[in-house]
């Protein structure tokens, strides 16, 4: 007996001991020294941001649940922060590296970020979020592959590759802030790059990517750009989306996908055709201009260049309308959690708040100004979380300036913080409502939201009939084509400070975003975070003392 009784105490401990070893998820440390270099991705010579020597930025490589600690040294002569689009930062808004959020990383200091991936999956990007800084660089790929124990909807691929395309301009980040602060556009890009670069043509291409002949690849591709939904496609290689920022798809075939601005996909490509070099092309859409970027793709086994001929993308915004109605959520794969995607009813849950955002656009007196319902968001010196957590929010932004439904598109905009207050834990609808003649792009921090309908003309409750209210992909950007609107549904269950913004960078650095504060009113760390002992403090809260932590 005695010897049993030993046993069971020895197996206890020892269960003991694996669940204490297991109780953490595993850790992935960066050390970024981001600094100024030169490069000539167009041809042309111009200032870039390097991270560790290197245009793009390196790749974050994580699975589900894993913490990523990144330490940060500025070494430009700027202040720089670091933002991670499309992580949820579930309850540690502290972490978003945003304006709102997040004073800012001084010339010559450094900042470590500390997040989880927590219960996701997918692919994503990060990129310097003050200014233009964008325009310059600094962004890299960051994908959030699946726990072993979840299954995935489709064989292991050959290998995984990250591609970033975006439109470019070879002036300098601070020369497009210049614009802008005078009152000018940003004007047309002069090229469009993918992964930092634009095959020439002229057979002295490195290839981009490498497949052996029969094997099938995993490509994540982004539109890291400022202003252009680009077109992508493969010479002669169909593509299957598999996932959507986070989410898995209905697996279609498709021989373009139209990326819009900030978005995300994921797709399967066999290499089953002759042995020889491919391009991968992007190209601008909904522009007067087309502007064309390719990339290398090269059989190990291949002989012989790309083909001069480049498949033509799609004409018109009604094309791309249609492949949207075509994404649906995989309602019976298994994402970052065991349980089927489909399980998450969002059709039955109950609206409890309608938002409709307006944009609109003001000219006059020289200055250019974007707007959300009125009103042209600025930052404020101290960012609105700092101010809503130390409790001075009153003195450097007021909650709910805007209505929750304008009755007609503003002609002149007011500059002021931005700020909508939503209460934990509601299922709100929002719709956004684009008079102009482009098309807009917007992503919403924290969360990932169902995107249930998009239409031409003017949105009215009757609208919800058309909703997609069971199998609508679950993502994080959305966009509003030319004189048309679109409609998001989502939970507000992650306490803390959110931006929601225009993903054209004019529009938001000029005042198109706005920030969504979502308080838990039991202020427990059950709900969201304590700020963190390294946080960065500044304007009116730098020589407050620290409020008392969150029980």
């Amino acid at each position: 007996m005695d010897r049993v009784i030993i046993y069971l105490l020895l197996a206890c401990l020892f269960s003991w001991t694996i669940s204490v070893v297991r109780s953490e998820d595993p850790y992935w440390y960066f050390t970024w020294k981001v600094t100024y270099g030169i490069a000539s991705p167009l041809g042309v010579p111009q200032q870039v941001i390097l991270i560790n020597d290197q245009f793009p930025g390196p790749n974050i490589n994580s699975t589900s649940n894993n913490n990523i600690v990144v330490n940060v040294f500025n070494n430009l002569d700027e202040p720089l922060l670091f933002h991670w689009s499309g992580v949820q930062q579930r309850k540690n808004s502290w972490q978003d590296g945003l304006p709102g959020t997040n004073c800012p990383i001084q010339p010559g200091a450094n900042f470590t970020y500390k997040f989880q991936v927590k219960d996701q999956i997918g692919s994503y990007f990060y990129y310097p979020s003050l200014g233009l800084h964008r325009a310059a660089g600094g962004f890299g790929g960051l994908r959030i592959n699946s726990r072993l124990l979840i299954p995935v909807p489709y064989p292991d691929p050959e290998d995984d590759y990250t591609v970033l395309i975006g439109d470019w301009f070879t002036k300098s980040h601070a020369t497009l802030k210049k614009f802008l602060d005078g009152g000018r556009s940003l004007g047309r890009p002069e090229g469009v790059l993918i992964n930092g670069q634009n095959a020439k043509g002229d057979g002295s291409d490195k290839p981009l990517f490498e497949m052996k002949e029969g094997k099938t690849y995993k490509y994540r591709v982004c539109n890291v750009g400022l202003k252009d939904t680009l077109n992508f496609r493969i010479q002669d290689h169909p593509m299957l989306l598999v996932e959507m920022e986070g989410s898995h798809t209905v697996q279609n075939i498709y021989d373009s996908l139209d990326v819009h601005v900030g978005m995300c996909f994921s797709v399967l490509v066999t290499a089953d055709k002759k042995p020889r070099d491919y391009y991968m092309v992007a190209s601008t859409r909904f522009s007067k201009t087309l502007i064309t970027g390719k990339g290398i793709i090269r059989y190990s086994n291949g002989k012989g260049p790309a083909s001069p001929e480049i498949p033509a993308a799609p004409i018109g915004w009604a094309w791309s309308l249609n492949q949207f109605k075509s994404f649906r959520w995989n309602l019976t794969a298994s994402a970052a959690r065991p349980n089927p995607q489909g399980s998450y009813h969002y059709g039955q849950i109950n609206i409890t708040r309608t938002i409709k955002l307006v944009n609109s656009v003001s000219r006059s007196s020289g200055k250019l100004l974007y707007g959300l319902n009125g009103v042209s968001h600025v930052d404020p010196e101290t960012p609105i979380k700092l101010a809503e957590y130390f409790e001075i929010p009153d003195k450097v932004f007021k909650y709910n300036v805007i209505s929750d439904n304008p009755s007609s598109v503003a002609t002149t905009l007011t500059v002021q913080p931005n700020v909508l207050n939503i209460t934990y834990r509601t299922f709100v609808e929002i719709v956004f409502e684009n008079h102009e003649k482009s098309i807009q792009s917007y992503h919403l921090c924290g969360y990932s939201f169902f995107f249930v309908a998009i239409e031409p003309g003017l949105w009215t409750p009757e609208k919800r009939k058309s909703y997609n209210m069971l199998d609508t992909v679950s993502r994080n950007t959305v966009q509003v084509f030319p004189k048309s609107w679109a409609a998001i549904l989502l939970t507000f269950d992650n306490a803390g400070v959110w931006n929601l913004r225009s993903e054209i960078a004019e529009n938001r650095y000029l005042g198109q975003q706005l920030y969504i504060s979502v308080l838990s009113p039991e202020r427990s760390i059950r709900d969201e975070f304590n700020i963190p002992n390294n946080c960065l403090l500044c304007g009116a809260v730098k020589d407050l003392p620290k409020p008392p932590p969150y029980a």
